[in-house]
């Protein structure tokens, strides 16, 4: 990118949270440091910050998206101190974890979630796992290294080192709950690539994590007395306030379709936009799920690499309860294998969790329903939804009586798959991106990184690439 004496012009289209973080920064230095640089996000919805979506009401505090963050490179943290309400990260509290096989609940080894190493003792003790399943995880001790290459699916990978037991009332369990997938082919080289590199060095994972303290799903995380993950006391959707505060009027467009990117007569670059004039722009940040970047290109070659992606669709439904309808309440979640018969595939005390979401004598249960494979559900009324999870809860917790509020919030497509051949496909799709919209930046949770923290910093990133030449100038003077 060449600067010159004119004004450039940053369109960013999607105000999820890489957009949004995006534009917070671009705008942030470009006042800071009085740069010619005009931005404008465009957002087709009538609300910032994507599937972060936080509903409070009579002090109770409801993630209608997801719900924490686990920030293992930072990026969350930094963008709080940027905005000044690094104060009100909170981390969860502590507690045991199930899993759902048939309808009962059974406790998940801790070490596993806390983010400590694996305890050997804890898989021997654990009433997750048949005796035969614990001998054959034992296997992962005598295993060869796999001769496979790192992009190769997640689930055959554990199940050659610890066997289908573990895998299936275990790893897919966890998995479900947030990448809503399919083991079988979600691509180890995008979601755990670190457990390729462990097993490479020493063979054992169980070993390896043991030598470098390294959680099974976590990687390294510091010691700490709470949990590792994280959220906002009044809810995620707080950062996502902070930066739109910042925002100069006139910089956002909510309401506004972005429905396609071209080159006019002058060769410059333009987006076309529903009931608004067309704009011209130097620079595009495309932050949108695939198929709506898909549709942006009269050119449908131009992003057919991904046209086998698929995304599934989910629901969280968050029912709020009185104290006295549950005998017990010492669990902070529990997660269901494929082989139960309940609709849901996750749930959380989110008012054990996170003890701020609401006062003491109510009860907050957050369910997640729909998965690859299992969406159907999700197509349901919101009454029927909530009789299905409501039995689930009832065989499951014995919840007694109805919820006093349920809130039901679908998400279409709204989990990106990233299958075996992932990171390579986007690499040829930004490649030929490049070549004929050199100016054109795909970012978000469709390309590199589904989790917050992931969002964050690819918008962070974007806008360090495109204010690179500002900074080179300025260090010049």
């Amino acid at each position: 990118m060449t600067v010159t004496k004119g004004r450039r012009r940053i369109v960013i289209i999607g105000g999820g949270i890489t957009g949004l973080t995006a534009t917070y920064y671009l705008q942030r230095a470009a006042i800071a440091k009085q740069l010619p640089i005009d931005i404008t996000l465009v957002e087709a919805s009538l609300r910032l910050g994507g599937k972060v979506h936080t509903h409070r009401k009579n002090g109770i505090i409801v993630e209608k998206g997801p719900e924490s963050f686990f920030d293992r490179t930072g990026s969350v943290q930094q963008l709080a101190q940027d905005l000044h309400i690094e104060d009100s990260i909170v981390g969860n509290h502590l507690g045991p974890t199930y899993v759902a096989l048939g309808n009962e609940l059974y406790p998940v080894p801790e070490s596993l979630l806390a983010g400590d190493a694996p305890h050997i003792s804890s898989f021997i003790t654990s009433r997750l796992f048949s005796v035969s399943g614990k001998v054959r995880a034992a296997g992962d001790f005598v295993i060869p290294r796999t001769h496979l290459p790192v992009d190769q699916p997640v689930g055959p990978f554990l199940r050659r080192r610890f066997g289908a037991e573990i895998v299936e009332n275990l790893v897919e369990p966890l998995l479900a709950s947030v990448y809503a997938g399919d083991v079988e082919q979600l691509s180890l080289q995008t979601t755990f690539p670190e457990l390729y590199d462990v097993e490479q060095k020493h063979r054992s994972l169980l070993l390896g994590m043991r030598k470098a303290q390294s959680s099974l799903f976590y990687g390294d995380v510091p010691e700490q007395a709470e949990g590792i993950f994280h959220t906002f006391k009044n809810g995620l959707e707080t950062m996502v306030e902070a930066m739109e505060a910042t925002l100069k009027p006139g910089t956002i467009l909510k309401g506004v379709r972005a429905e396609a990117i071209a080159y006019n007569a002058d060769k410059e670059m333009t987006v076309q936009l529903s009931h608004k004039p067309i704009m011209q722009a130097d620079d595009i940040i495309i932050a949108t799920p695939y198929h709506v970047a898909q549709g942006l290109f009269a050119d449908k070659q131009m992003l057919q690499e991904l046209d086998d992606m698929t995304a599934a669709t989910i629901a969280t439904v968050n029912m709020v309860f009185k104290r006295e309808q549950f005998a017990d309440l010492k669990a902070l979640a529990f997660f269901v294998s494929r082989n139960s018969d309940l609709t849901i595939t996750s749930c959380t005390w989110s008012n054990l969790k996170w003890p701020t979401t609401a006062p003491q004598d109510y009860v907050v249960l957050r369910s997640y329903i729909g998965r690859v494979g299992d969406e159907a559900i999700v197509e349901l009324s919101d009454r029927e939804i909530e009789q299905n999870v409501l039995a689930d809860l009832q065989q499951t917790l014995g919840v007694s009586g109805k919820p006093l509020t349920t809130i039901v919030t679908r998400w279409k497509d709204a989990m990106p798959q990233y299958t075996v051949g992932h990171k390579a496909r986007i690499a040829r799709v930004e490649q030929k991106l490049h070549e004929v919209y050199p100016n054109v930046h795909l970012a978000g949770s469709s390309f590199k990184g589904i989790s917050i923290p992931e969002c964050v910093a690819q918008g962070q990133q974007i806008a360090a690439q495109l204010l690179a030449p500002y900074e080179q100038q300025l260090s010049c003077k």
